[in-house]
């Protein structure tokens, strides 16, 4: 396993005694994601932003195949595994936003979904014509780190 990069912090005093939080950009774990024109992870106090994730095997650089199924289980599966690198876990997810390549697959994508999500997180879903790499489904979540 790699570490992640070191994030780019700042931090600010104000006239309180507490420093300000400011905000932490998080490049990805993966090699080859290093070099895209988005964090992976953005950091804000407890709360942490993460970029959309899609279906991708990352040790291939390709989209999984077996439709809609297969691709929400390796794009859940890539949403944990940011989370871990961070300590945290699929329960700290308090906002979803799902991008469906076709409504037709929401009823198969919620069984899915739940099995992941049991707290079941505020959750945003829609439909776009077309998604990065071709893909069935894309998601985006904010998790909160617990004091």
């Amino acid at each position: 396993m790699m570490a992640c990069q070191e994030p780019a912090t700042k931090t600010a005093e104000g006239d309180s005694s507490e420093a300000i939080q400011q905000k932490q950009f998080h490049a990805s774990h993966y090699p080859k994601k290093k070099e895209a024109p988005f964090s992976d992870v953005v950091e804000l106090g407890n709360t942490y932003y993460l970029s959309g994730q899609i279906g991708m095997d990352h040790t291939t650089r390709t989209l999984v195949s077996g439709g809609v199924e297969a691709e929400t289980h390796q794009t859940l599966k890539n949403i944990e595994e940011v989370l871990e690198r961070h300590d945290l876990a699929m329960s700290d997810v308090v906002k979803v936003m799902v991008v469906l390549k076709d409504m037709k697959d929401f009823s198969t994508f919620n069984d899915i979904y739940v099995t992941y999500f049991p707290q079941r997180p505020a959750r945003t879903t829609f439909a776009a014509k077309e998604l990065a790499a071709n893909a069935s489904v894309e998601i985006e979540v904010v998790a909160v780190r617990d004091n």
